[in-house]
């Protein structure tokens, strides 16, 4: 008569989730292949350059599951098919061109040979360049690193691949298939690009003064724009399971908590048939110190139908507040609204259920709760609040026995025997039972339905010296009153923790707002202090590694360059990227509504490394006509419209390969998005660094010929 049913099963999520990840890597491929057609006009190019993409995610895989990291949504939803096909598309772009200006006088190989050693250098080293920004994310440790360092893994192994299938196959298999499909005239495209470029690139070398204070005014205010966005660990996941967590009182009884969650079963399928699929509610969990939970405290999972079913709102925050709403009326409890995983991580990380934990320490209890209710007054004020509540320490029903001296003493008992009287309340041995080799103590106590019963209790005898039974309602004033249900300690310390959750704002403007308050407002006792939990201190340990290992990254970086041009002038004039790279990020954010994130830092670092691709590869151009004697001026503008192409078609692709990411409403989207978001922006920015700034520098800075240092090409 019993049936077993699956009431949750992550498999769902994790299912929808992925779908999610493929439908955005299929359209950011079929965005990638369309702008290599369009741009390279030679269908066997864009056929070569596009073939990468399989071979490189082929060896990705393999070393995913040689090295035991999974498909997920982080492993796999950073894959840009443009960062994989970059040098790729260098090397093709540069043997077609080559071809074309040949018309066929030489042999293929021989011209293909030539123009893939002429780009070796820039692509080699922009391929490491990008393989070493994702450094930082290895250091992560703690939940980010579990969340980021298999994204990172899986960039690198795609980025390895790509960077020795551009020095082998590619070269190879383009002088195979291009022997009489790269000759002929440009692309419309890229003519028309040409025309609408020169006198861009033309004005930016008569202006460059301008162009330079300009691109400096806006590096600038990007940087004052940033300290403004907020920040928060990560966006929080639509899982597409609510739960309600409810704390009444302690003194509640099993009975009493089922009744209470059947109603808020009833209330919640009312309200919102269209959105709740089913609707289930966990009350207490076993008495064990793994996982200790009370009657008084449940769980109502709540199981959504698909978005498109919804009728009464577009998100699932909206979902909640409504929710919260239709049970705020309810008597007796209090409730807080999350998610299965994001509870389970919050407790096991943090020890609360929600987003932030306010723990504050101290040794008296009745202080402790003083000073909580004080803060629960004031973060409840604060905008963007939400399931505010103190950490359930009382409502324990306590029987208290005080000894009345006076009475005592004209009975002639000593205060002795009522304690003992008292104690064998709980029990008190009284005889051995002897079973073979094995004893077994036998014990006398009160009926456990008696036992908070105040006149039960003041009726047990008391035996006087004299022999004479002394109710111990005459030796003793008997109350119930209500005690502590729980002593929290944490680092050795006694503490009581306010949690809440934060909607409609950032967690870290948040936390900087309450901090401000409880400190004017709170009047904490002297040696009480207040610490922040939860999802703030993932985000500070998360912040405060990245503030070592981001600059090491960068120093890194910046050695490479120096390594590829052998002087620190040229190194730094292709180091300018970065900076206007993260302008583009951030104002990317500061459109889209979003705070900084950890997400988001990801997306600075790849596109750090995508800026510094494009800027060699024209800068490596215009170090060689300097080197050849060419005049600055002129070296600078014909490498600029020479390297149009290239460029362009470096950073479409790592773009489009991210515009679905960024894009996308599927479950999983939420954590991708900001790091998609950053990566467009940036781009967006270094790309013009890269084809009016950049010109401008190195006008600006240009040095007499025979002073040019020779390029580091192997």
């Amino acid at each position: 008569g019993i049936d077993v049913e699956v009431v949750y099963d992550r498999r769902t999520l994790v299912d929808e989730v992925l779908t999610t990840v493929r439908t955005n890597l299929l359209e950011g491929a079929l965005l990638v292949v369309l702008v290599l057609f369009v741009f390279l006009g030679n269908v066997r190019a864009g056929l070569v350059v596009a073939s990468v993409i399989p071979l490189a995610m082929l060896f990705a895989f393999t070393a995913m599951r040689v090295t035991g990291v999974a498909g997920s949504l982080m492993s796999l939803g950073a894959i840009d098919f443009g960062l994989v096909v970059d040098s790729a598309i260098i090397a093709v772009e540069n043997a077609t061109r080559r071809l074309r200006e040949d018309g066929g006088r030489r042999p293929v190989v021989d011209v293909v040979r030539e123009a893939s050693v002429e780009v070796r250098g820039p692509t080699l080293f922009g391929e490491l360049v990008i393989a070493v920004v994702y450094l930082p994310v290895l250091a992560m440790v703690g939940l980010e690193g579990k969340l980021f360092r298999p994204m990172a893994l899986t960039v690198l192994f795609a980025l390895a691949a790509s960077m020795v299938l551009s020095l082998t196959y590619v070269p190879v298999m383009t002088s195979l298939v291009l022997r009489r499909g790269a000759r002929g005239d440009e692309p419309r495209l890229i003519g028309w690009l040409h025309r609408l470029y020169r006198p861009v690139v033309e004005m930016a070398l008569r202006r460059r003064g301008w162009v330079l204070v300009l691109a400096a005014l806006l590096v600038a205010n990007g940087a004052v724009l940033g300290r403004g966005l907020g920040a928060e660990f990560v966006p929080r996941l639509s899982e597409g399971t609510v739960v309600v967590n409810t704390v009444r009182l302690a003194s509640v009884d099993l009975d009493e908590s089922v009744r209470y969650g059947t109603q808020i079963e009833r209330a919640l399928l009312a309200a919102f048939p269209d959105e709740i699929a089913r609707i289930w509610t966990r009350t207490g969990t076993a008495e064990v110190a793994t996982d200790p939970m009370g009657v008084e405290l449940s769980d109502v999972f709540v199981t959504l139908q698909p978005r498109a079913r919804w009728r009464r709102a577009r998100s699932q925050d909206e979902l909640v507040q409504a929710m919260q709403a239709a049970l705020r009326d309810m008597p007796g409890m209090r409730t807080v609204f999350t998610q299965p995983i994001e509870m389970r991580v919050n407790e096991m990380v943090a020890g609360i259920r929600a987003d932030l934990g306010i723990k504050i320490f101290g040794d008296d209890l009745d202080e402790l709760r003083a000073a909580a209710r004080r803060v629960d007054a004031i973060v409840r004020t604060i905008p963007g609040s939400a399931d505010v509540s103190v950490e359930q320490v009382t409502g324990l029903p306590v029987l208290r026995v005080e000894l009345d001296q006076a009475a005592a003493s004209r009975f002639g008992i000593p205060a002795e025997t009522v304690l003992a009287t008292v104690a064998a309340l709980a029990g008190v041995e009284v005889a051995e039972l002897r079973e073979g080799q094995r004893r077994f103590p036998v014990a006398v106590r009160i009926e456990p339905a008696r036992a908070m019963d105040s006149d039960a209790i003041g009726a047990l005898l008391v035996a006087a010296p004299d022999g004479t039974q002394v109710p111990l309602s005459q030796l003793a004033r008997i109350r119930t009153e209500s005690g502590p249900s729980t002593i929290q300690r944490e680092w050795a310390r006694r503490r009581i923790t306010v949690q809440a959750n934060v909607r409609g704002r950032d967690i870290a403007s948040f936390v900087a707002e309450a901090r401000r308050r409880i400190v004017a407002e709170a009047r904490l006792a002297p040696g009480y202090s207040v610490t922040y939990g939860g999802q703030f201190e993932h985000l500070e340990r998360a912040r405060q590694r990245l503030l070592f290992v981001v600059p090491l990254a960068l120093l890194l970086v910046f050695s490479l360059l120096y390594l590829t041009y052998g002087r620190v002038l040229d190194a730094l004039r292709v180091f300018t990227g970065v900076p206007f790279a993260a302008l583009g990020g951030v104002v990317a954010l500061w459109l889209r509504g979003m705070p900084f994130s950890i997400s988001a830092a990801v997306g600075f670092i790849a596109v750090s490394g995508v800026a510094v691709l494009g800027d060699m590869v024209l800068a490596s151009t215009i170090r060689r006509s300097l080197d050849a004697g060419v005049e600055p001026r002129e070296a600078i503008r014909a490498a600029a419209l020479e390297r149009l192409r290239p460029v362009l078609m470096t950073a479409l692709v790592a773009g489009l390969g991210f515009l679905p990411m960024a894009l996308s409403r599927g479950i999983g989207a939420e954590v991708q998005r900001p790091l998609a978001t950053v990566v467009l922006g940036g781009l967006v920015s270094s790309t013009l660094l890269t084809l009016v700034v950049l010109p401008a520098l190195y006008s600006f800075l240009a040095r007499p010929r025979g002073a040019v240092d020779q390029v580091v090409t192997s």
